[in-house]
């Protein structure tokens, strides 16, 4: 039997739930399994009906307010009325592929490509993450001339048929491709050693060494700068250079899965790889760069980019169409105009600081780490030993929802909380946030 998939059945509704539901509740589950069949997952034993999102706030149908702690898609917020107003408008006037001229994508390219290494010159556009990641494979590999990708071992980058076959978030029952090799993730909660980048870096080059075995040609290395999937690893700042450095002398090249660390969230730089001073050979990105506009994205080196597009045309049919750019457009005005990389940066270490605190109070709480407004939050049933509970973790954020915050679980061992809020969370929602830690924690009597 296949093992459950951590981003998806980690925190999930499932059928042995339904008994306690209410009944307008149980309609819908019944509903929803009937008409969308058994792959879909609903978060909560008693899942949230939504029907309202403003900034970093969601209302239920019965009215009831939430915090949202976890939905980075709506990176600047729910419903932010400068998405609403940009789209309105390009609506009104025309959307339509990229094979008609427009000036809207190349405006865009241009702003976005300006907020990237100056090696970085080249912009693509696609629909979904998974897309992005997709095609920047098949870029690593025309490029590289080999097949072998690395990623991390709870790495989490699509679902395409290329993606899910690099994504071993997604559990047993999707095989991983005989061509993917993983290495374990750099934790510097649990990894012992004096250098975090040269273990790292040594990691990798045994896969690189193992491919060699096999007949596999190293291509490429796909990592979220982050880690998020692997539970939320940040530290130390810098530690990947010598990852990308054992990359490149084999003759693969780095791909930056930006998608959930991109575009202000930590705070520390605009993109989650410059906290580590490397220079990406393709950057791709997902949804969170049009507030939940389907849009994505793959930025990389002309010359790296050019072994792919000079051989091969590409046509995503509705990838960079004038709606989806003035989303994007309206998203990368307010990250600038409102501050909102200084903004994580500055409410991110402080709700950091707080979460921090209720270590003193609960001996549950094993590590808090974090950049910006992304951070993970460890569970242990023992701090001298680090044992994972998540038993724990997944009592608790039933117990958050019941105090109206919202969030879920990552991790090898589905032990973190990951505290990924939109980035319009203020200051002023720290204390709602942190309090219903520690009275959930207490209630759990731990």
């Amino acid at each position: 039997m296949a093992t459950r998939s951590t981003i998806m059945d980690t925190n999930s509704f499932r059928a042995e739930h339904a008994d306690g539901l209410d009944a307008d509740t149980r309609k819908l589950t019944d509903k929803r399994s009937k008409v969308l069949g058994e792959s879909y997952r609903l978060f909560y034993r008693k899942p949230v009906h939504l029907v309202r999102g403003e900034g970093q706030y969601l209302w239920d149908a019965a009215g009831n307010k939430y915090l949202d702690v976890y939905n980075n898609v709506a990176s600047i917020g729910h419903c932010h009325p400068a998405v609403i107003e940009a789209v309105n408008q390009q609506m009104k006037m025309l959307n339509t592929h990229t094979r008609y001229l427009h000036e809207r994508i190349l405006d865009y390219s241009e702003e976005l490509l300006a907020t990237t290494p100056d090696a970085i010159d080249r912009a693509m556009y696609m629909c979904t993450g998974s897309e992005a990641n997709d095609l920047a494979i098949r870029v690593a590999r025309a490029f590289s001339g080999g097949t072998g990708i690395i990623v991390s071992q709870e790495a989490y980058h699509g679902t395409s048929d290329l993606t899910s076959g690099a994504s071993p978030a997604l559990g047993t029952g999707q095989p991983l491709a005989p061509t993917t090799r993983l290495v374990p993730p750099p934790d510097h909660y649990r990894v012992n050693a004096p250098d975090l980048g040269e273990w790292f870096a040594n990691e990798i080059q045994k896969q690189i060494d193992d491919m060699k075995a096999h007949g596999i040609k190293f291509a490429g290395f796909l990592a979220d700068s982050i880690f998020s999937s692997d539970g939320v690893l940040p530290n130390p700042p810098g530690f990947l250079q010598k990852a990308v450095d054992v990359v490149h002398a084999n003759g693969g090249i780095f791909i930056a899965d930006e998608v959930q660390p991109g575009f202000a969230r930590t705070g520390d730089a605009f993109w989650g790889f410059a906290r580590h001073g490397v220079v990406p050979d393709v950057v791709t990105t997902g949804k969170p760069m049009g507030n939940g506009i389907p849009v994505s994205g793959l930025l990389a080196k002309s010359d790296v980019l050019a072994a792919f597009s000079d051989e091969i045309p590409y046509f995503n049919t509705f990838g960079g169409n004038p709606v989806a750019m003035a989303a994007a457009q309206a998203v990368l005005k307010v990250i600038k105009e409102e501050g909102l990389q200084e903004h994580s940066r500055v409410v991110g270490a402080k709700l950091q600081a707080e979460l921090a605190k209720l270590m003193a109070r609960h001996e549950a709480i094993g590590d808090v780490r974090g950049a910006g407004l992304f951070i993970g939050f460890e569970l242990v049933a023992d701090r001298s030993s680090k044992t994972p509970d998540k038993a724990l973790a997944l009592d608790l954020i039933e117990k958050l929802r019941d105090h109206h915050v919202l969030t879920s679980v990552a991790g090898p061992y589905g032990n973190v909380l990951k505290l990924r809020p939109p980035l319009a969370f203020q200051e002023s929602d720290i204390d709602w946030l942190v309090g219903a830690l520690d009275k959930s924690l207490t209630e759990l009597g731990r």
